[in-house]
């Protein structure tokens, strides 16, 4: 995957957004913004739409998630900036958003800015049908926040990091069919167990499904600068989500460190 950096285009973003003066984002007190693209965001908001009988009850939104240690997570401003279209997008207390239909911001190609430094945080889709019991995910919910995901470019992991994990295949929602891909989701706290459910079977993730991998990666500690999971791999798991063996009503449960 491509890394997060200074864009091309960052200078010109600098000024259109010093042109904002709604949006406390400035060229100066922040001159390296992590960004994404307003038009392959929409693309995957067209994907959920095409695929939506997956998770039928579920409705899409975006996340932000801290990337480097001391990332403050409160008080983010994003902002929907073109060459002459710009408007705010609110974010709940969870962090997450959903990304309004602009038909002048699809044509401009506008970028998608948050008030923080590249590499300081990612992104990831958040699909959850309601009525779950609690600390269980929906194994279809899941599959479409992985297409869904990669159809908008929200991974961020850098070409550095383990080559596993940043292949070029990552960058299209057809990764997300195969039996193992190494789609790194992170759950909402740090994690002891995750168990895949399905009417009497019952599976517990092994220990390289969690924690990216990092009980059999020595080097997983150099690596992890280029990695968008450096302050969350104690909450990282990956499925298998194109075995077809676990239907989408497949329950994925969480035990977790702090659990009892």
């Amino acid at each position: 995957m491509i890394a997060l950096g200074v864009s091309a285009s960052a200078q010109q973003q600098d000024r259109k957004l010093e042109q904002m003066p709604s949006v406390t984002v400035s060229a100066k007190a922040n001159p390296n913004p992590v960004e994404k693209s307003y038009r392959r965001m929409q693309s995957g908001l067209d994907l959920f739409a095409r695929q939506h009988a997956q998770s039928p009850a579920a409705e899409l939104r975006f996340k932000l998630l801290p990337r480097k240690p001391g990332t403050d997570m409160q008080a983010i401003t994003l902002a929907v900036v073109g060459d002459t279209v710009d408007f705010l997008v609110p974010i709940a207390v969870d962090h997450t958003f959903t990304l309004p239909r602009n038909a002048l911001a699809l044509q401009e190609d506008a970028q998608v800015i948050p008030n923080r430094r590249a590499l300081s945080m990612t992104w990831r889709t958040d699909i959850r049908t309601p009525g779950l019991p609690p600390d269980t995910r929906r194994l279809g919910d899941l599959r479409l926040e992985c297409k869904v995901g990669m159809e908008s470019g929200l991974i961020s992991n850098s070409s550095s990091f383990i080559g596993r994990l940043t292949s070029a295949a990552l960058d299209t929602p057809a990764y997300c069919d195969k039996t193992a891909p190494l789609y790194l989701f992170f759950a909402d706290r740090p994690l002891f167990s995750v168990t895949l459910v399905s009417g009497q079977r019952r599976v517990i993730l092994a220990i390289d499904q969690l924690y990216a991998n990092a009980s059999d990666d020595t080097g997983l500690r150099d690596n992890l600068p280029y990695c968008d999971c450096e302050v969350l791999v104690d909450r990282t798991y990956v499925l298998p989500l194109g075995d077809l063996s676990w239907p989408d009503d497949t329950r994925v449960e969480f035990e977790y460190m702090d659990g009892e």
